[in-house]
C-alpha cells in the first residue's frame, strides 16, 4: 500500500489521478489533497469520498466531519509536507514551485506534472537529486521509460512530440479567437496548459524541464509535429537506434506509472489497437510560424533567471488573451518582449526561492506594462 498526496485534486491531471487511486484500491491510499480557489466543494467531496484526514485549500472550503482544512495560499507547501511515499504535484502555474520544494525538503518523492516548477526554480529543485522526482507529463514520462533501453551516456538526442496544437495547418493566425485556441485536436487539458500548446510555448517549457530531468544540453534535445499525439517522446542514441514510448493520447498512463513506479499498473490505460491500421506523421516545427521553441532553449541556455521570466511574462499574457485583452499572436510577442527587457541581466544565482518569486514578479510587471499599452 502506498501512502499518496495529491496537490491540485480538483485540476484535470488531479482528479485522474483520484480515478487511478479508486480504481486500484489495495495499491493507493490518499492521506492528502489540496485545491485552488475554484472548486472548494469539490475538494471537499473528494476528501469526504476517499477519506482523506487533512486537506489544504487556498479557498474557504465548507466543513466536512472528520476533515482537517488548512486554508490560505501556502496550504498546498503544508499539504506537500505531509508523510507520504510520493506526493502528486497537479498543481498548474509556477505556484507549483513551492509545494514541490516542500515535499523534497522533507524527503518526500515527488510525482511531477507542474513542469514550472523546473522552468522556474530548476536549480533549485535539482539539488534534491533527479532520483526523488518521477516526470508526469507525457513527453518527459515517455522519456524517462525510453532512457531504460540503454546508458545516458549512450545518448544523442531527446526528441519530444508536439500535436501542433489547433493551428497546425491554419496560416493565418491574426483572428484566433479563445474558443478557436482551447478547442484543441487531441487532449483534454485546462486553460492555460490548452493555450500553451495552441503557441506550442508548452514545448519550450517542456525542452526546459527536460534539460534538467535528463541533463543533456539544449542542442541535444528537439521537439516535432505529430498530430496523432500517440508516440509521446523519443530518445535518440549513439549508435542510430531510436527508441519511441507510445500509447494513445490519455493521462491516466503516465500518473499511473509514475505514482506505482518502478511497477506498472494493469491495464492503467488503454492500449493501442493493433487490429486497425495506424498512420503516424512526423514533421518539424516551423520556428518562424511557432518562435515559442527556440526563445525556451536560448532563456535555457542563458539560464539564471531567464526562464523564470519566460514562464512568468506567458502566465500574464495568456491571461490577458483569455480575457479578451490582447490578440494570440500577442502572447509570443509579448513574451519575447519581456525576455529581451531583461537580456541576461537577471540574478546569475537562483539562490532560493525568494530570488524566483522577485525574479517573476518583475517579468510579470513588465509583461502587464506591455499588454497595457498594445491593449
Amino acid at each position: 500500500m502506498r501512502d499518496v498526496v495529491v496537490l491540485g485534486s480538483t485540476g484535470s491531471i488531479g482528479v485522474q489521478a483520484l480515478e487511478i487511486v479508486a480504481a486500484h484500491p489495495n495499491k493507493f491510499r490518499l492521506v492528502g489533497l489540496s485545491g485552488g480557489r475554484k472548486n472548494p466543494q469539490l475538494l471537499m467531496e473528494q476528501a469526504k469520498k476517499f477519506n482523506v484526514p487533512i486537506v489544504g485549500s487556498m479557498a474557504p472550503a465548507p466543513k466536512t466531519s472528520g476533515v482537517q482544512v488548512i486554508d490560505g495560499d501556502n496550504s498546498s507547501i503544508e499539504i506537500a509536507a505531509l508523510p507520504c511515499d510520493i506526493v502528486l504535484n497537479g498543481i498548474t502555474g509556477s505556484i507549483g514551485l513551492g509545494p514541490t520544494l516542500s515535499a523534497l525538503g522533507v524527503g518526500n518523492k515527488v510525482a511531477l506534472a507542474n513542469k514550472e516548477s523546473l522552468v522556474a526554480g530548476g536549480d533549485l529543485v535539482m539539488k534534491f537529486g533527479a532520483d526523488k522526482i518521477i516526470p508526469v507529463d507525457s513527453e518527459h514520462s515517455a522519456i524517462f521509460q525510453a532512457l531504460l533501453a540503454g546508458k545516458v551516456s549512450d545518448v544523442k538526442k531527446l526528441i519530444l512530440t508536439a500535436s501542433g496544437g489547433p493551428f497546425r495547418n491554419r496560416a493565418d493566425l491574426s483572428d484566433v479567437t479563445v474558443a478557436d485556441a482551447l478547442n484543441h485536436p487531441t487532449w483534454s487539458m485546462g486553460e492555460v496548459v490548452t493555450i500553451n500548446s495552441a503557441t506550442l510555448l508548452n514545448k519550450g517549457l517542456e525542452i526546459i524541464e527536460a534539460h534538467y530531468l535528463f541533463g543533456l544540453d539544449y542542442e541535444n534535445i528537439e521537439a516535432v509535429i505529430h498530430p496523432q499525439s500517440v508516440v509521446h517522446s523519443l530518445v535518440e542514441y549513439v549508435d542510430g537506434s531510436t527508441i519511441a514510448q507510445a500509447s494513445p493520447p490519455n493521462m491516466k498512463g503516465p500518473i499511473a506509472y509514475a505514482l506505482s513506479y518502478p511497477e506498472r499498473i494493469n491495464k492503467a490505460t488503454a492500449a493501442i489497437d493493433w487490429s486497425k491500421s495506424h498512420t503516424w506523421e512526423f514533421s518539424p516545427i516551423d520556428n518562424e510560424k511557432y518562435p515559442a521553441i527556440e526563445l525556451a532553449k536560448r532563456c535555457g541556455q542563458v539560464g539564471a533567471g531567464l526562464p523564470a521570466v519566460y514562464n512568468a511574462a506567458n502566465e500574464v499574457a495568456v491571461a490577458a488573451f483569455l480575457a479578451g485583452q490582447i490578440k494570440f499572436t500577442a502572447i509570443i510577442d509579448t513574451v519575447e518582449s519581456v525576455v529581451q527587457s531583461f537580456g541576461s541581466n537577471t540574478s546569475t544565482t537562483i539562490r532560493d526561492i525568494s530570488d524566483v518569486s522577485g525574479i517573476e514578479q518583475s517579468a510579470r510587471s513588465k509583461a502587464a506594462e506591455l499588454i497595457k499599452e498594445i491593449a
